[in-house]
């Protein structure tokens, strides 16, 4: 048949692309051609050059000391971070006792009649369900403990985030300072930056909001910084002719204008804070995290799943209220909200009366031990010995000596001066100069921090498991786009897997894959795959129906469609997808160090687990130096250029 018509149009531009792509990679042959044979000659053993390597060791640990020795005496202690720990457990312990006084009927009760409000009658319905399921499991007390920790901790994070997004969404110059302060916060493992929230806190819930804070604000930070610069500049304009002052403008039409971002920042900053709920475990704070990692303690998947189901529920059920707030689709009426109100405050009231404020014994159901049953049958018939495709440690082992050691033994290999070269080539053909040298330049602090080997063993874990990731992700969303059906079925398990704790599942994943890079992989696989099935499948869906229908007309098939219509179409929806692959996947890097994953993930874990500060910052550093590299090498063009990047 005939070329499909609907792509003639790119024509132009795709040689224009080509045409500069040759031109890049014939002056990177020019300079290679100059520079390897010099670097060759200098380092010919190819392994990072000891006299480039600054060691932050002495520094680290003298800072750590100091710390130590005065957090029960230094002024900046006692009369600043000490009240800012009084300040946090005072609030969590009020939110508490608030939810605990409204007791079980009170609280679902609230819960349902604000969903009701803000998303109609079935959102309300299955908010409902979802608060009586967390009693059923049991979890009661802890989902309240969760929920009141993970109240503040989105206030604090939403006012630290408005407050940030505010300075750079009114300022550009502010904007270029802080993207990369974000950016750090948003890539570093949570467990590099654990270790100094501990060390001036301490163990306990300051320690466990103010990391979440750092983790969870930037993505309020940012919408708000967007919607801000992308208000409708004729409403402004309308707005200052009246005459108005630039904090009316603000208050009056930038916010305004600016409500579809903020919500979106509140869902996203409510989804990280609650991804933290087992981390933030870790450093003593109560709850369903805490309940997860002790399961994980004692390899117990059915405890793990029973705590980690109220995680889910909570996350579907707070991702669709403010979703769905953000769309602004049902009515909000004062009076609808005080009659919610006082309904809220009678079922609430009624409970109190009759002794039923908290969640009684006899409407729990264990799941724990028919889980653990249904893992121990799957461990001992898949673990090994099935006939013809071989059991899952057969998997791993295959996967770990076919592609996870000749990627690292290639890559460790290679000199380090052809990888820079490498990470230049790829970071400027993708890009402009500019990111070619950021990408050079933070590929180069790896070795710089003495971490080069550790840190080519974390990268090809990450390109191993961002192409399992890419290969299901794409098949998956195909299917996804082109049936109706099949995307309904789909989200509710990408939204369990997005919203599961990863400890959760990392407990069947050991003991169906053993211990290893492999299974560190497949839990990556698991966390990053429902992102890009999501931006894979919308990209999908919103190419112009025009094109497809005038490739159908010529007689094009399903096929044709696919690979001459919507992927070139929807190409900045893939390159999108291949990006956020590659940074999920790469926050993986740490959980895969508790099981065998090595390298970077366990020298930070090490870190934390053993109080040192150095080790673990220099990891959490080299990690965060390879997320950028990343994203500069996949990272699309066109996204980047309104970057300056």
């Amino acid at each position: 048949m005939a070329t499909v018509t609907a792509s003639t149009p790119r024509a132009l531009p795709t040689g224009l692309l080509k045409h500069r792509a040759v031109h890049k990679l014939l002056l990177i042959a020019l300079a290679a051609a100059v520079l390897v044979p010099l670097a060759n000659a200098r380092w010919a053993s190819g392994s990072w050059p000891a006299a480039l390597t600054v060691d932050l060791t002495k520094p680290l640990t003298s800072a750590s000391d100091w710390i130590i020795n005065n957090r029960d005496s230094h002024p900046l202690f006692l009369y600043f971070f000490g009240y800012v720990s009084n300040a946090v457990v005072i609030s969590v312990h009020a939110v508490y006792v608030v939810l605990l006084g409204a007791g079980w009927a009170g609280v679902t009760a609230l819960g349902a009649l604000v969903a009701w409000r803000v998303a109609g009658v079935r959102l309300a319905l299955g908010t409902t369900a979802a608060f009586l399921a967390c009693g059923l499991l049991g979890m009661w007390v802890p989902t309240m403990q969760t929920l009141a920790l993970m109240v503040v901790a989105v206030l604090a994070s939403v006012v630290v985030g408005v407050l940030l997004g505010l300075a750079a969404g009114l300022s550009r110059r502010m904007d270029k300072i802080l993207r990369p302060v974000l950016d750090t916060m948003q890539v570093m493992p949570a467990y590099a930056y654990l270790l100094p929230v501990v060390l001036v806190f301490g163990m306990g819930v300051p320690a466990a909001v103010l990391a979440t804070v750092v983790y969870a604000a930037p993505p309020m930070a940012r919408l708000t910084a967007l919607g801000l610069q992308g208000a409708d500049k004729e409403v402004l304009e309308a707005v200052e002719s009246l005459g108005t002052t630039a904090r009316q403008r603000l208050l009056t039409a930038r916010i305004p204008l600016a409500r579809k971002e903020l919500m979106l920042g509140l869902n996203q900053t409510i989804m990280m804070a609650l991804s933290m709920a087992v981390i933030a475990s870790v450093i003593g704070a109560a709850g369903l995290g805490d309940r997860v990692y002790q399961a994980l303690a004692s390899v117990d998947v059915g405890a793990a799943l029973a705590a980690g189901i109220p995680i889910v529920l909570l996350a579907v059920v707070l991702d669709r209220v403010t979703g769905a707030a953000g769309d602004g689709t049902e009515g909000q009426g004062r009076a609808g909200w005080a009659y919610a109100l006082a309904g809220t405050v009678v079922v609430a009231v009624a409970g109190r009366l009759l002794g039923r404020l908290d969640w009684p014994d006899a409407w729990t159901l264990n799941i724990a031990e028919p889980v653990n049953r249904a893992v121990d049958w799957m461990t001992a018939h898949l673990y090994s010995g099935v006939p013809v495709v071989g059991g899952t440690a057969d998997w791993a082992g295959h996967f770990t000596t076919w592609v996870l050691d000749p990627v690292r033994t290639g890559l460790q290999g290679l000199p380090w001066w052809s990888v820079l070269l490498i990470v230049a080539t790829l970071a400027w053909l993708i890009g402009t100069w500019r990111t070619a040298l950021t990408a050079v330049l933070a590929m180069a602090a790896i070795g710089v921090l003495g971490v080069w080997t550790p840190a080519l063993d974390t990268l090809s874990q990450v390109l191993a498991a961002v192409a399992v990731t890419l290969v299901l992700g794409f098949a998956t969303a195909v299917a996804a786009a082109r049936s109706d059906r099949v995307e309904r079925l789909l989200r509710p398990v990408l939204d369990v897997f997005q919203t599961m704790p990863q400890f959760v599942y990392l407990i069947p994943v050991v003991a169906l894959f053993g211990v290893g890079r492999a299974p560190a992989a497949a839990a990556a696989v698991v966390y990053a795959l429902p992102a890009v099935v999501r931006i894979t499948t919308q990209g999908l869906r919103q190419v112009d129906p025009a094109a497809m229908e005038s490739s159908r007309s010529l007689g094009a098939t399903s096929w044709q469609q696919l690979r001459q219509v919507q992927l070139p179409l929807a190409r900045p929806a893939l390159l999108l997808a291949v990006n956020q692959g590659v940074v999920l996947v790469l926050a993986v890097v740490v959980i895969g160090g508790l099981v065998g994953g090595g390298a970077l993930g366990y020298d930070t874990v090490f870190g934390l687990a053993q109080g040192d500060l150095a080790t673990g910052l220099v990891a959490g550093a080299a990690i965060v130096c390879l997320g950028l590299v990343l994203d500069r090498v996949t990272q699309p063009t066109e996204r980047r250029t309104g970057k300056g990047a």
